[in-house]
């Protein structure tokens, strides 16, 4: 499966999530950035020195990182991510609580770095793997001196007297359970390689096996078998989707970082795909039928705008007066005349006219009114008419005293 791009943290996400502070986010002291399926953590320490609470609960964040200069920060949730250990907080020095709920921890050895968080009363790990260690809530309140409650339990005065007496052999038990999970962690994310190659190279011939059913079949087959052919080829992709959502649904995965990751994309390629199909869909569904099969031309006013035709026999042609926007710029409008239809494309919307009788394409002429702004097309009629030449040439004086003003 291809790997989707990693979502960052943007200054644009961050803005949009202050809204309460007008968009400000230098003076920032609080941020909820949950469920934005955010994959790295950056610039934070950067652009939002002044925070104390921050909301990362629920995204795709592997490791903790570039928080380490928000020196005013007081209260991280760092809940239901990828994180595997605790690091990079040593800078937080007013940092009183630490949400890590539901992670992938196993490195319990990691929170030795939390000794320099002198503030931290409140700590989280309920749900990561370390919990299921032997002597892990001993371990945690003999390491961090300065911590009140451990997965929402306070800590007696009792428990720690004991864990500390305890301790060295709690710290070796500790350290050993420590080198068998990591053991395991190293076979799980080899077996994730290969569950990700299995599926990439089935999207491969997945993908060749409907190019090969595309190119089958002779020219005259495709033409006389399309609507066929469209519906067998939907049946088949549909099929093969369901094919492949049983086996990714179905197939035993453990429950790990990169699992999640995967399930992750699944999801996000499976919605895009969607979504694609639905815009198409939707494209061909807005496209209007401008001429039949049978090649009938249609009358079609897809723009919705008033026109009118006129039929001048003085001059032996027809003018076509299309309401167009008076501020819609002339490079927006595409005329067509053909000899029996016009077509106007209004912003890439089609007007499309059929003509009483045929015209001179190579005659017509367009222009904009200068006082509407409307689309006026002449259209000079095909069939000559003697009578209109007669009346015109009665009319000769009045036109040369009129060319004449003119040209005054």
């Amino acid at each position: 499966m291809a790997s989707s791009p990693q979502q960052h943290v943007t200054e644009d996400l961050v803005r949009r999530r202050a809204e309460h502070n007008n968009c400000e986010i230098f003076s920032l002291e609080e941020i909820s950035l949950h469920q934005q399926e955010i994959e790295k953590l950056e610039y934070l320490d950067k652009w939002c020195r002044d925070l104390k609470i921050l909301y990362l609960q629920n995204n795709l964040i592997p490791k903790i990182e570039n928080v380490g200069k928000l020196k005013k920060l007081e209260y991280l949730n760092l809940a239901l991510n990828n994180i595997e250990k605790i690091e990079n907080l040593e800078g937080c020095e007013d940092l009183k609580k630490l949400d890590l709920t539901a992670n992938f921890i196993g490195e319990l050895s990691s929170i030795e770095t939390l000794k320099y968080n002198i503030h931290l009363k409140e700590l989280f790990l309920v749900g990561n793997p370390c919990t299921e260690f032997q002597g892990y809530r001993q371990f945690v309140v003999a390491t961090l001196h300065q911590l009140k409650y451990l997965d929402s339990k306070e800590i007696e005065r009792s428990e720690r007297i004991q864990a500390l007496q305890n301790y060295p052999e709690v710290k070796q038990k500790i350290k050993e359970q420590e080198q068998s999970y990591l053991l395991k962690r190293a076979k799980e994310k080899e077996e994730a390689q290969r569950r990700m190659h299995e599926r990439k190279d089935r999207k491969e011939k997945q993908v060749e096996a409907k190019l090969g059913f595309d190119s089958s079949g002779s020219l005259q087959d495709k033409e006389n078998h399309q609507s066929e052919g469209e519906t067998e080829k939907e049946t088949q992709r549909t099929v093969e989707d369901d094919e492949e959502d049983r086996r990714f649904w179905e197939e035993p995965t453990p429950y790990t970082p990169e699992s999640r990751l995967e399930t992750h994309r699944y999801i996000e390629e499976k919605r895009k795909a969607k979504d694609n199909i639905r815009e198409t869909k939707k494209r061909e569904k807005l496209l209007p039928t401008l001429v039949t099969a049978e090649g009938k031309v249609l009358n079609v006013n897809v723009p919705k705008l008033h026109f009118s035709l006129k039929d001048d026999e003085e001059n032996n042609q027809f003018i076509l007066d299309l309401s167009v926007y008076r501020h819609l710029d002339t490079s927006l409008l595409d005329v067509d005349v053909q000899t029996t239809y016009i077509r106007v494309l209004v912003k890439g919307k089609p007007f499309q006219l059929v003509l009483p009788e045929e015209v001179k394409p190579d005659s017509s002429s367009a222009k904009r009114s200068q006082t509407t702004g409307h689309l006026v097309v002449s259209m000079p009629k095909a069939k000559e008419i003697i009578l209109a030449k007669q009346k015109l040439s009665t009319s000769i004086k009045p036109s040369d005293t009129m060319q004449k003003n003119a040209r005054r």
